[in-house]
């Protein structure tokens, strides 16, 4: 197996997770607010060390490191190029405004999916082929990929989205994934890799996904335009109704500072 230097210095990271659980509809967060902020990094969570505003942030790997397993966290370039990526674990009324704000801007948005979403919003998922989007694996169920050992149950996870998908879209899906929860090992890349997929984590996502405790449009947009840097990759969660209410404004701030929006399949060819 593949070795792997991790960083171990106390950085400030920031982990953001977020989880579902799709029976009854129920929205699950297996990340309570206190494990946002943590003092150092290791293989299992995905996190960030922002250092300076406007570039790109630390990671617990470094692109070099994710690009031997065809894994990103983000694109090392100066180019001021943003990949737009939305987590779907269900739908709550904020998808289709989330929809109309990528028209509007004719920004191709990447969107994970979970078997929840799949069953439930057919017409939705319908809508983002037709409009041009990516729909990619975001595991049928959810779980902590980390602690799945074998490749067979590995591949169930991602299989079964995409044959649900296939059924309702006559489509093939893109063959991009990422980790539920930002959780991950070594093997889960090698086994993704050996799949045929490629791996995609964040460079910028902020705290959107409780339900009951959104954030204002004002916290919002401090985090996300104060650390939006070169070739983001950006994690919003299409659940979020602050998301669908600042979508369009954040895009257009995003204009204005000379940012545009491209297609993660542009990134991936780089992978």
């Amino acid at each position: 197996m593949s070795s792997w230097n991790f960083k171990k210095a106390a950085l400030p990271v920031i982990l953001l997770a977020a989880a579902y659980f799709s029976g009854a509809g129920i929205h699950a967060l297996f990340a309570s607010p206190s494990s946002i902020e943590t003092t150092s990094s290791a293989e299992g969570n995905w996190g960030l060390s922002f250092q300076e505003e406007g570039k790109r942030p630390v990671g617990n790997a470094s692109c070099e490191e994710l690009k031997q397993y065809q894994a990103a966290y983000a694109d090392e370039t100066e180019e001021k190029v943003i990949y737009l990526t939305f987590d779907a674990g269900y739908e709550n009324g904020n998808l289709a405004p989330i929809l109309d704000a990528l028209k509007k801007h004719n920004a191709v948005g990447t969107f994970f999916v979970v078997g929840n979403f799949l069953e439930t919003s057919p017409e939705l998922t319908k809508r983002m082929v037709e409009e041009g989007h990516i729909v990619a694996n975001h595991t049928y169920h959810h779980p902590d990929m980390s602690k799945i050992q074998s490749k067979e149950a590995f591949q169930k996870e991602l299989s079964d989205v995409e044959t649900r998908f296939l059924e309702i879209t006559g489509t093939e899906m893109a063959h991009y994934y990422r980790p539920p929860q930002g959780k991950y090992s070594i093997a889960n890349l090698e086994m993704a890799k050996e799949l045929g997929y490629k791996t995609f984590f964040w460079s910028l996502a902020y705290v959107d996904w409780l339900e009951d405790q959104q954030p204002t449009k004002e916290e919002a947009f401090s985090k996300l335009l104060a650390r939006i840097h070169p070739g983001a990759i950006v994690l919003l969660h299409s659940t979020s109704a602050t998301n669908a209410s600042i979508l369009d404004e954040l895009l257009t701030k995003w204009e204005e500072m000379g940012y545009r929006f491209a297609s993660l399949d542009d990134l991936a060819k780089k992978l």
